[in-house]
Parts: structure tokens; C-alpha cells; sequence
């Protein structure tokens, strides 16, 4: 009945009453007006076609009877030229105001872009105080001096290329894992496991617990997940090859270039396989299918990072350690392998070499030039016994029964890892501080909004 209704008041009032060009002054209706982005726009083939964008002013200049506009919606890094009359009088058009704009789509004569806008209508939404406005016109503003505005400074050149990029690297992971026949598992972010064992979790509880005999919501302590892999392990026993992705938080204080509170990692877990090189297969992989998608559907914002943030992208020396240093150059500069870790340093989990007496544990990190470790994995313990004596030495076995349990059932050799996402940003576009590859940073004594 409410789809009818509506099919009716369609028909009862003219088609041009909807058209969103209205100004809500003039009631000026246009049927022909076609909505489109700015980057479709700047590719379109369509000359003579009447259009309407909406976006933010980049630059105004005025050249006797005409005013030349730049505007961008988020869309490209490339801004559209509008050319406006003088005449149009428009009231509050300044850098950074918000625009709504109708005109024909023409030919440019110039050659430093292809199409400009011919505006029949310019509407100002939103004004802008270029005087108060933190960024200004034709400068070039740092990383660092952005980074004091995380409310405003998706506006600017740099970081809205950072956040097509960062869009486009997770379609290309998701796509990735897709294509090769993952299952995609939304892991919890809730949870009592301390899946990394080095204690740094937030806890989780109610501002007010009316039950004084349990002071717990849960039946136990809860914590914001430092990690996906426990859960994927659990599914693992009934599917091949599953991943994970979406955010993690650690409680580390620090407030260094290479940390956050919150952040996002891409976690992968499969089954049936039993050698560190077969792992180490998907995780190259992965980085190099998703790197190639950016390079080719982001090569002008890319182009940003690699002519003014990191020229030339220069592969970075300014690792976690200097043995991770030492392993980078000695290999020429380029991501390294680390295997067979100290068993004692490695998480309950990691499956025993038994090599003694070196006595390693089947674990693998990624190394990269400029960021240091990027992946982090091993092939897990599934062998009951040595799981179970383990974990008794740790006095976890009551703990983690239930991980005990998918040895007794069905258990298959299996392995995963986890790749940061925030580092991965760092590593292929060569920024220095994990904090501008992320919306909104995340970390010890910072301000939250």
C-alpha cells in the first residue's frame, strides 16, 4: 500500500518539482541537470552536457568578466575548472566554501586538463572564513602540521589521497582473499582471549553494575581484541581458508611514530598445510597483488606520496632494531623473510620444531625496509600433547580448554598470519608516522574526538 501511495504522489506533482537544483530562494527547476562526480566528469567524453557537481572551492581568481573556479568533491586528486561570469554575483564564494553547481560540460582549451565546466548556476551551501581556515591557498602544509587538525584535515590534497588509497588497498585485500577461495569470518571484537600474551589490553566494563556479586558484564574479564587468529582458528576446522579484517587494539604507551591504540589488520588462517614456504607463498602474495591494484588504480594519488611526501619512494632504513636493519640492507633493501624463531619467544600456539638444541618455533615475520616487521605468523601446534604440556607450563590449560578441544576433534595441521594494515600504507607509499595512515589516529595521551 505505501509503494502505491507513493507511485500516485509521484504522478500528482510534476517531475521537474523534484529536480534538486532548486535553491530554495528562487525555485528554479531544471530537468536536463545530470548529477556527477568530479572525477567522472574530468574523464567524460560527454561535451555540451548539462551537469551539476557539488564539492568545495580549492581556488577562486577573478580575470575580468569571469571568475575561475577549482573544485574537488573527494573524488580525484584532480580538481574540475568551473568558469563563471562575473555577473552571477555570488554571495560568500571563497577557498574552501562548499559549492553547488549547474552548467555545460565543454572542451578545454587548455592543455592542463581536458574538459572544464561552463556554470550556469553557482550556489554557495556552506561559506568558509578563509581567515580562520587552518590551511590556505597554494601552500604546501606538512604531514605534521595536518595532523593538529584530524577533524579538517581530510580536506587537504595529501590525505584525501591518503584515504583513496587506504579505500582501495582494503578492496584489493578483501578482493585478494575473494579470489583465492577465503572465507571472510567477522571475528569479535569483544573477547577474554590475550591471543599475543603480552598483557597490553584495554578492558572492557559497564560504567555501572547494579550485580555486586559479579562485578564482571560477561562471567569474565573482557578485553578489546589484540587479534583475530584464535577465532579463525576455530573456524579453520571447518574450512579450508579464512580471513579477518577489521580493527585490533593494543594498550602500549607509547606515543612514537610507530604506534596506535587502535588500528586494522588483515588476518588469514588455512588449513591442510604444513610448511613455513607455503605460508610464506600467501603472504607474498598478498602483498604484491594488493600493491600492484594501487600502483594501477591509484597511480595519481600514489604519485603525491612518491613526488612530495617520500621522492622517488625511496625505500627507508629507520627500522625497530637494529638486526632488523642490519637483515633489510644486507638483502638490498627490500622486504626479508625471517624464519625459526627462539621457541621461548614465540606465543603458546606456534608449532615446536623440535630441533633441539637450537629448539625453534615454526614462526615467520615479514620484514620492510622503512617500517620493520609488517607480517607476523607461524604454522600452529596441533599436536595434543605437546598444546596441552604447554599450556600447563603457562597455567593456561583451564584457560584455553576450549582450544584444546579442536585438537581432539577433527584437528588438521594448519597456519596463518596477520598483516598491519596501517604499515602496509607506511610501507608502500613511504610514510614515516604510522598516525598519518589512518582517519583518525589512536594512541597514548592523545585526544579522542
Amino acid at each position: 500500500m505505501l509503494i502505491r501511495a507513493l507511485t500516485l504522489f509521484r504522478r500528482a506533482v510534476p517531475a521537474s518539482r523534484f529536480c534538486p537544483c532548486a535553491t530554495g530562494r528562487t525555485q528554479q527547476y531544471c530537468t536536463s541537470a545530470k548529477n556527477i562526480s568530479i572525477r567522472d566528469a574530468l574523464t567524460s567524453l560527454d561535451t555540451g552536457s548539462n551537469i551539476r557537481i557539488r564539492g568545495w572551492v580549492r581556488s577562486v581568481r577573478s580575470q575580468k568578466n569571469h571568475l575561475f573556479l577549482h573544485v574537488s568533491d573527494g573524488s580525484s586528486l584532480q580538481p574540475l575548472q568551473v568558469i563563471a561570469n562575473s555577473d552571477l554575483n555570488i554571495r560568500g564564494l571563497t577557498f574552501g566554501c562548499a559549492v553547488d553547481i549547474t552548467g555545460s560540460l565543454e572542451k578545454s582549451p587548455s592543455q592542463k586538463q581536458k574538459v572544464e565546466l561552463q556554470a550556469q548556476r553557482v550556489e554557495v551551501v556552506g561559506e568558509c572564513d578563509p581567515v580562520d581556515f587552518p590551511f590556505k591557498i597554494k601552500e604546501r602544509h606538512s604531514l605534521e602540521y595536518i595532523r593538529q587538525f584530524p577533524h579538517l584535515r581530510c580536506r587537504t590534497n595529501s590525505f584525501g589521497s591518503l584515504l583513496r588509497i587506504r579505500s582501495e588497498a582494503a578492496a584489493a585485500i578483501h578482493s585478494y582473499f575473494r579470489d583465492n577461495g577465503f572465507v571472510q569470518i567477522h571475528t569479535p571484537i569483544i573477547t577474554s582471549n590475550d591471543c599475543e600474551g603480552a598483557g597490553e589490553l584495554f578492558q572492557v566494563e559497564v560504567s555501572q553494575l547494579s550485580d555486586k556479586e559479579n562485578p564482571h558484564f560477561f562471567s569474565v574479564p573482557a578485553y578489546l581484541t589484540v587479534s583475530g587468529q584464535l577465532h579463525l582458528e576455530v573456524m579453520a576446522g571447518a574450512f579450508p581458508a579464512v580471513y579477518t579484517f577489521g580493527p585490533t587494539f593494543r594498550a602500549e604507551n607509547s606515543q612514537s611514530r610507530r604506534h596506535l591504540a587502535e588500528f586494522y589488520m588483515a588476518e588469514a588462517e588455512i588449513s591442510f598445510i604444513e610448511s613455513l614456504e607455503d605460508l610464506m607463498k600467501v603472504m607474498e602474495d598478498l602483498f604484491k597483488t594488493s600493491t600492484e591494484h594501487l600502483l594501477s588504480q591509484c597511480a595519481e594519488d600514489m604519485g603525491l606520496f612518491h613526488k612530495f611526501i617520500s621522492p622517488g619512494q625511496r625505500w627507508g632504513c629507520d627500522l625497530q632494531t637494529e638486526h632488523e636493519k642490519f637483515l633489510v640492507k644486507h638483502c638490498g633493501n627490500v622486504p626479508v623473510f625471517v624464519t625459526d624463531y627462539p621457541y621461548d619467544l614465540k606465543p603458546f600456539y606456534a608449532r615446536d620444531n623440535q630441533d633441539q638444541p637450537r629448539h625453534t618455533a615454526a614462526a615467520v615475520d615479514l620484514l620492510v625496509p622503512g617500517v620493520g616487521e609488517l607480517c607476523g605468523g607461524s604454522l600452529r601446534e596441533e599436536r595434543l600433547e605437546l598444546l596441552k604440556t604447554r599450556l600447563a607450563r603457562a597455567g593456561l590449560e583451564d584457560t584455553y580448554a576450549w582450544y584444546l578441544q579442536l585438537r581432539q576433534f577433527g584437528s588438521v595441521p594448519h597456519g596463518g598470519f596477520g598483516m598491519g594494515f596501517e604499515r602496509y600504507l607506511q610501507c608502500v607509499l613511504g610514510v614515516k608516522n604510522i598516525k598519518d595512515t589512518i582517519p583518525f589516529a589512536r594512541s597514548s595521551r592523545s585526544c579522542l574526538l
